[in-house]
């Protein structure tokens, strides 16, 4: 039986994606969006059939903020692609710290699976629209509302 590497195993995995439609709305601004459930619900079993697994860890620091480290490892030979997705916390409590962990896993899934969703502008809508002082006299509840997490 031949080793593949993660290389190949990761190209088919890829190959195999389906274009992702948005399925959850935020309520704040009415727009919508692709969930992180239906991300992992679509990319996990296209991974284990192709001997990938992926893992993911909240990582934090005071410069940067919070977010998570993604790994895809290939089962059969242990090699990794991984990468890190870091946010600014708009709000210093457990509730913020688990929104933007959210958030985070969301985005860095996007990006390092290099899925095709429909136009997402989730970010930059709400980043143009809501301002950081704005979000800081919001609940946890409000914010989650508001940013789609």
């Amino acid at each position: 039986m031949e080793t593949t590497t993660i290389h190949t195993a990761f190209a088919k995995a890829q190959s195999e994606f389906p274009k992702l439609s948005k399925d959850a709305t935020n309520p704040f601004f009415k727009n919508k969006y692709v969930s992180l459930d239906n991300i992992l619900e679509v990319v996990i079993p296209i991974l284990h059939s192709n001997g990938l697994y992926l893992t993911q860890s909240p990582v934090s620091n005071h410069e940067e903020g919070i977010g998570v480290h993604t790994s895809i490892v290939h089962a059969e030979t242990g090699e990794m692609i991984q990468g890190s997705f870091m946010l600014p916390l708009a709000k210093q409590d457990p509730q913020g710290a688990g929104s933007a962990i959210t958030y985070a896993r969301r985005y860095a899934l996007q990006s390092i699976l290099g899925l095709n969703f429909e136009d997402d502008d989730d970010a930059n809508h709400a980043s143009n629209k809501v301002t950081k002082n704005k979000l800081s006299n919001m609940s946890s509840e409000e914010q989650i509302d508001l940013l789609g997490y």
